[in-house]
């Protein structure tokens, strides 16, 4: 059933205490929304920026708890954006285009238990999100998906100041997610983190985080993490993988085997050197004794050559 207070171009049903509101050339949330809303849905729009108190509705509190914002070409967040919606225990800003996210964007949202980024972070925005998702007021989250944003590494200075249950990180540009990272997830039992689709690099940088997935359940995708590099390994999954294949030990050991393997067979190089010029008085009239035995020979060949070949010899000796 429709209400006949709710806004244009919007849906409304007040027995499920939804408004949709989809599809238009409005810049801005619409300023008339009931205040029996819980669950606020605003999809296709052009609101570029999100701006201090946008969701303060005559200067009141909404009761919303769902509010889903994505495909809205969303550029911006500006500071307590967010303002008038304490109660919200899901927000949605899925395929967006954000390049400015405020250090207080989030700010205020002290019941949010639901925060979805998926396929929404220009390059650009990824250090201001790590700031912005440093707040206390997401200390109560449970969930985070930043599923197809690019991102090299997780953009949470610490995994536990939050009370994460799922962190969604599928389709980035991930190759590790650091030791330090791999050291909180052991202390984070509950936390379940899914990883698939990045590019690892199975190095014996990956050691760290290649033992957590063979020690632990917390991620549920781990059979479908794949090698990207080196050559020889892509494409096999990084459970698979060998021991040795990430044992920084063995490597570093092999390395330094090498070097000093140069060393010593430089260190030999300079004795001979050494002996050849400390020897180059003996060196050279060894030199000279063989080359005037080898002229004394050549002569004693050239003279029975000499012989041999003239004919009045021949013939004496007939």
């Amino acid at each position: 059933m429709t209400d006949e207070g709710c806004p244009s171009s919007c849906v409304c049903a007040r027995d499920s205490g939804t408004v949709t509101c989809r599809d238009g050339e409005d810049t801005e949330v619409p300023g008339d929304i009931p205040e029996w809303t819980s669950t606020l849905i605003l999809r296709g729009r052009n609101i570029s920026t999100l701006q201090r108190g946008t969701f303060m509705i005559n200067g009141s509190e909404l009761e919303i708890t769902t509010l889903s914002l994505s495909y809205n070409g969303i550029q911006a967040i500006e500071p307590y954006a967010f303002l008038g919606l304490p109660r919200m225990h899901l927000l949605d800003l899925s395929h967006n285009q954000l390049a400015s996210i405020s250090a207080r964007a989030f700010h205020g949202l002290v019941e949010l238990r639901s925060l979805y980024l998926n396929y929404s972070i220009l390059p650009v925005a990824t250090a201001q999100l790590s700031i912005a998702l440093s707040t206390h007021s997401l200390r109560h989250l449970h969930r985070l998906e930043l599923a197809g944003n690019g991102l090299k590494s997780i953009p949470l200075m610490r995994l536990d100041i939050y009370n994460l249950h799922g962190l969604v990180l599928i389709n980035n540009s991930l190759e590790n997610i650091g030791s330090e990272n791999v050291t909180n997830l052991y202390q984070q039992r509950r936390l379940r983190v899914y990883l698939s689709l990045n590019p690892f690099r199975c190095t014996c940088e990956l050691e760290a985080f290649y033992y957590w997935l063979k020690n632990s359940s917390q991620c549920p995708d781990a059979g479908r993490l794949l090698c990207s590099e080196p050559e020889a390994k892509r494409g096999i999954p990084v459970e698979q993988l060998r021991e040795e294949d990430v044992d920084c030990m063995n490597e570093n050991l092999e390395a330094v085997s090498y070097v000093f393997l140069g060393i010593v067979l430089a260190l030999i190089g300079v004795v001979f050197l050494m002996v050849l010029y400390l020897n180059r008085g003996g060196i050279k009239r060894w030199l000279n004794n063989i080359r005037e035995a080898c002229r004394d020979q050549m002569e004693v060949y050239h003279y029975r050559y000499e012989q041999d070949s003239d004919p009045r010899l021949a013939n004496v000796a007939v």
